[in-house]
C-alpha cells in the first residue's frame, strides 16, 4: 500500500517546477519551545484562542513548530513526550491509549469508554474525543501547542488537565508544494506532501496534503514466521480557504486516516509470585503444558502468540470554520461532524497456548460539535465568550472466546504437584477441555453522550503591567448507554448463571465469563472558573499565579460490573462521580541577552477529590476491576524550560520537570499482583505472603500514599544545534549537526504500585546531521535510540493472577535519510 501511496504523492508534485519559490522557515531549535530565528523574530501562539506572543501568555504552555517535529522524528503526539518531559503518552493499541500532561487525564492502562479524557485534543479547532487520534501521522502540521493545567474557560469541551492543540498548514495565495522522503532500516518508508495555491485570485485557496509510512515490526513472531508491531499509515487532508468579503473568511477541511498494521503484541517480560497456590502459577501451568516461551529476555524480541493480530482504524470527518470580523473582535464558528471506526484483534493471554483465542471489540462512533466564539482586544479590557454543543454515539460489539488450554490454565485442579499435567481426581473440570472450549461472550455496548457549555475568559488590564483575568464556565453533561452480554457454551447454547447453577461445570463457566445486562445513565450541571494575576516586571520577565476549579464530566461503566452473589450486576455502580479539581499554580516567564535567551519556570500543586480509578471491592464476592471514585490524589511539581541561541550557528535547550504524584487516599483499589489470585480474605483478615499456597487475598488494597501510575519523578529533554556555511550540490547552504535527548526516571506500570511492575529510568539519545538551502532543500540522515537502549515503554498484568508480566520494548536503534524539499 505505501508503494502506490509513495508513487501518489510523487506524481503529485512532480509537476511542481512551474511554481514561485516560497522562502523556507528559518531554521528552529529542535525543543519543545519554538526557537526564534533573529532578535525580532516572536514566536506566535492561539494558546487563548487569538494571536499573542508566547511570552506574553500568562499560561504553562510548549510549542512545537512543523520544523522541528521534522527534525526530531516526532512522528505523532506519542512522540512528543521525548521533547516535552510533562506529557506522558502510553498505549497497548490505538484504543487502549491514555494522553495524560503532569500524569493526569486518564486511568493508565484502563479503557473505558464511559468517561472522558482529561486532557483535550483539538485539530484546527475542532474537538477529537477519540485518543486514538493520537496514534496517527501528522499530516501537514504547522505546529502543535501543548497547554498545562485546565482550561476549560476557553475550550470548547472542558479538560482539566490540559490541552493539545495541532493547527495545520492553511491554503495559500501564494503557490507552494512541498515533498519529503525518509528512508531506513527495518524497511522504513515515509512519504509526505501538500500542494497549494489559488483558485481564484485573492477569494478561494485550496490546500492538499497527504501522508503514508510504513515499517517492518520490532518483534517477530515464530509461531507465524511474521514480524509483528509494525506501521502502516496513510494520511489525507484537504482545506479550501473562501474569503467571501473583507473581514469575512470560511474554511472548509476534511479529512480521513487509516492504520492497519499487524499489531499489537505485549511479550514475555519476566514471572513474579502471587497467591495462587504454586500449582497454579505461571512456570507450573507451563510445565504441565509442556510449553515455554520462545525467549525468556524480551530484548530478544520474541513472540509465539497465536491469535491473529490486527489494529486497523479508520479516522476522519468534515469541519467548516467561519471567521467574521466583527466590532473590536472577530466571531468564530466551527461546526464539526467526525467518525472513527476501530477492528481489532488481540492475543489477550499472552501465550503461544490456545487459552483465549478471541479478544476484540470492535467500535463505531460518531460525534457531533458545534462551537460559537467572539474573542476581542481592547484597550483596557480583552475577552473571550463562547457556547459549545457536542453529541457522540458510539456502538461497540465485543467477543471473548475461550480455547482448548483455558480448563486447564484457569480453573484450579485440586491439590496436586507442582508441574503435574494432571488433576487431584480424573473427573475434576480443570481436566476437561470441553468445560471452557468455545466459551464465548459477545457484547453489545451503546454509548450515548451530550454536552453543552458557555464558557468565557476577560483579561483586565489595570495598568501596562498588571493584568487580572477571571475565567467561568457552566457545563451540561449528558450520558445514557448500555452494555449486553450473552455468554454461549462450546455447544453453541447460551448459560445462565442466576440462579446460582447447580453444575460445577455451569458455575466454572459463570466464574470465567458471566452473562449480565444493564443500562446506565446520568445527567449533571456543572460551574467552574479560574483566576489568574499577572505582573510584567518589565517588557521581557512576566510572573503569574493562576488558581482553577474544574469538574471532569461524571462517567459510567461500560465494560461490565462486578456481580453479587447471585451473579447479579452490582448496579449502584454503574455511575461515577466526576472529579472535583483545584489547581494552585506560580509562573516566570524571560528572556534575556537580546532575546537570545528563553528560560520559563512554573510550579503547580493540583488536588482531585473523587479521583475517577480502578478499584475492587470486599462487598461484592466475584472481585472485578471497575470504574469508581478513589477518595483524592496530588500531584505537584516544578517545571522549566531553557532556549539559548548561543550564536547564529550554535542553538541549546534543556527542559526539566520534578512530578510528585501520589494517592492521597485510597482505600479500595485493586491489590498489586503479589497479593492477588488466592482465597478472597473475609473481614479482619490479612493475606498470607506472597506464594503461600492457598494464601489469602484481600478483595482490595489501601495504597493510599501510593505513586500515581505512569508519572516519572523526573524527566528532562535536551539538545543542542551547531551550523556551518557550506556550498554542496550548486547550491549555498549550511551544514548542521543536531543532538536531542530525552531522560526519565523510574515509573509505576501498575494503577497499584508492585515490585514487579516499576519500569526503570531510562535515556535515549538522537542524533542527525544535514544539509539545507534557505529557500528549498533539507537533507539529512537521522539516528534515534543511538546507543539502542533497551527500555519497555510500559509493562502489564495478565489475566488469571498467575504472575506472568508482559510488555512493550521501546524501539531499537532505528536510522536513515530524509530529504525534504519545497517549491
Amino acid at each position: 500500500m505505501l508503494n502506490r501511496s509513495a508513487r501518489l504523492l510523487v506524481l503529485l508534485f512532480a509537476n511542481t517546477s512551474t511554481l514561485a519559490f516560497a522562502a523556507a522557515p528559518p531554521p528552529q531549535g529542535p525543543s519543545g519551545v519554538v526557537i526564534p530565528d533573529t532578535e525580532e523574530e516572536v514566536i506566535t501562539v492561539t494558546a487563548r484562542r487569538r494571536e499573542e506572543q508566547l511570552q506574553d501568555v500568562p499560561i504553562a504552555v510548549s510549542a512545537v513548530s512543523g520544523a522541528s517535529l521534522q527534525a526530531t522524528g516526532s512522528g505523532n503526539v506519542g512522540k512528543l513526550q521525548q521533547l516535552l518531559p510533562s506529557f506522558q503518552f502510553y498505549s497497548t493499541n490505538p484504543r487502549n491509549s491514555a494522553a495524560n500532561i503532569r500524569g493526569l487525564g486518564a486511568p493508565f492502562g484502563l479503557t473505558n469508554d464511559g468517561i472522558e479524557q482529561g486532557v483535550g485534543i483539538y485539530v484546527d479547532e475542532v474537538y477529537n474525543s477519540r485518543v486514538a487520534a493520537t496514534t496517527f501521522d501528522f499530516v501537514d502540521v504547522e505546529r502543535i501547542e501543548v497547554l498545562r493545567g485546565p482550561q476549560g474557560t476557553l475550550y470548547g469541551k472542558n479538560t482539566t488537565a490540559g490541552a493539545i492543540n495541532i493547527t495545520t498548514r492553511p491554503p495559500s495565495f501564494t503557490p507552494e508544494a512541498r515533498l519529503e522522503l525518509s528512508f531506513g532500516n527495518l524497511d522504513y518508508l515515509q512519504a509526505k506532501g501538500s500542494v497549494s495555491g489559488p483558485l481564484v485570485d485573492d477569494r478561494l485557496a485550496i490546500r492538499l496534503a497527504a501522508s503514508a509510512t510504513q515499517r517492518r515490526g520490532t518483534i517477530f513472531n515464530v509461531a507465524t514466521d511474521r514480524w509483528v508491531n509494525e506501521q502502516d499509515n496513510l494520511g489525507l487532508r484537504g482545506s479550501l480557504l473562501w474569503k467571501v468579503a473583507d473581514g469575512f473568511n470560511l474554511t472548509l477541511s476534511g479529512d480521513y486516516s487509516r492504520q492497519n498494521p499487524e499489531c499489537c503484541a505485549q511479550i514475555f517480560v519476566r514471572v513474579g509470585r502471587t497467591q495462587r497456590p504454586l500449582n497454579r502459577q505461571y512456570d507450573a501451568l507451563a510445565a504441565a503444558f509442556g510449553y515455554a516461551p520462545p525467549s525468556r529476555n524480551a530484548f530478544d524480541r520474541l513472540t509465539d502468540l497465536d491469535t491473529p493480530l490486527q489494529a486497523k482504524q479508520t479516522l476522519g470527518g468534515l469541519s467548516l470554520r467561519a471567521e467574521w470580523e466583527l466590532g473590536a473582535g472577530t466571531l468564530t464558528s466551527v461546526s464539526a461532524w467526525r467518525f472513527w471506526h476501530w477492528d481489532p484483534s488481540n492475543d489477550r493471554d499472552f501465550t503461544g497456548l490456545p487459552i483465549t483465542t478471541v479478544s476484540a471489540n470492535p467500535s463505531k462512533q460518531d460525534q457531533y460539535s458545534q462551537e460559537f466564539r467572539y474573542s476581542a482586544t481592547g484597550e483596557h479590557l480583552d475577552h473571550t465568550i463562547g457556547l459549545f454543543a457536542y453529541h457522540q454515539k458510539q456502538h461497540t460489539t465485543g467477543a471473548q472466546q475461550q480455547g482448548p488450554a483455558a480448563s486447564r490454565w484457569t480453573l484450579n485442579p485440586g491439590n496436586v504437584p507442582v508441574g503435574s499435567s494432571g488433576c487431584a481426581t480424573p473427573t475434576a473440570n480443570a481436566c476437561n477441555p470441553a468445560v471452557l472450549n468455545g466459551l464465548r461472550s459477545e457484547n453489545d455496548i451503546l454509548l450515548k453522550t451530550t454536552s453543552l457549555a458557555a464558557f468565557g475568559q476577560l483579561a483586565w488590564h489595570i495598568t501596562d503591567r498588571l493584568t487580572l483575568q477571571p475565567g467561568l464556565r457552566v457545563n451540561y453533561d449528558k450520558k445514557s448507554g448500555s452494555y449486553i452480554a450473552i455468554v454461549t457454551n462450546g455447544a453453541g447454547q447460551p448459560i445462565t448463571c442466576n440462579p446460582v447453577p447447580a453444575s460445577s461445570v455451569v458455575r466454572d463457566q459463570c466464574a470465567t465469563l458471566a452473562p449480565q445486562s444493564y443500562a446506565p445513565h446520568f445527567s449533571d450541571w456543572n460551574v467552574s472558573g479560574d483566576f489568574t494575576v499577572s505582573y510584567k516586571f518589565s517588557d521581557d520577565i512576566l510572573g503569574y499565579a493562576t488558581y482553577a476549579k474544574s469538574y471532569k464530566s461524571d462517567g459510567i461503566n461500560l465494560a461490565g460490573l462486578p456481580l453479587d452473589a447471585n451473579n447479579l450486576p452490582v448496579l449502584a455502580v454503574t455511575t461515577v462521580k466526576p472529579e472535583d479539581v483545584n489547581h494552585f499554580e506560580l509562573g516566570l516567564k524571560t528572556q534575556f541577552l537580546d532575546k537570545r535567551l528563553t528560560f520559563n519556570l512554573s510550579g503547580f500543586w493540583t488536588e482531585i477529590s473523587d479521583y475517577q480509578a480502578l478499584v475492587n471491592s470486599g462487598a461484592i464476592s466475584t472481585v472485578r476491576g471497575y470504574l469508581a471514585n478513589a477518595d483524592k490524589v496530588r500531584v505537584r511539581g516544578v517545571e522549566a524550560d531553557l532556549n539559548w541561541r548561543v550564536s547564529d550557528r550554535f542553538t541549546v535547550y534543556a527542559n526539566g520537570a520534578f512530578t510528585d504524584a501520589k494517592y492521597v487516599k485510597f482505600t479500595g483499589a485493586p491489590c498489586p499482583p503479589e497479593l492477588s489470585g488466592g482465597t478472597t480474605a473475609g473481614a479482619g483478615q490479612t493475606p498470607s505472603a506472597p506464594g503461600t499456597p492457598g494464601g489469602l487475598s484481600p478483595a482490595s488494597c489501601d495504597i493510599s500514599g501510593q505513586w500515581l501510575p505512569g508519572i516519572s519523578k523526573w524527566a528532562f529533554s535536551y539538545g543542542a544545534e551547531y551550523n556551518l556555511p557550506a556550498h554542496l550540490l550548486g547550491q549555498d547552504g549550511e551544514v548542521y549537526l543536531g543532538f536531542d535527548g530525552s531522560s526519565r526516571s523510574k515509573f509505576s506500570s501498575n494503577p497499584s504500585r508492585s515490585v514487579y511492575m516499576d519500569v526503570n529510568g531510562y535515556t535515549l539519545s538522537n542524533f542527525r546531521l544535514g544539509f539545507r538551502t534557505e529557500q528549498r532543500w533539507n537533507i539529512f540522515g537521522w539516528v534515534r535510540n543511538a546507543f539502542d537502549t533497551r527500555y519497555y515503554e510500559l509493562l502489564a498484568i495478565t489475566p488469571g493472577s498467575t504472575g506472568l508480566i508482559a510488555g512493550q520494548p521501546g524501539d531499537p536503534r532505528t536510522y536513515g535519510v530524509t530529504v525534504a524539499a519545497r517549491f
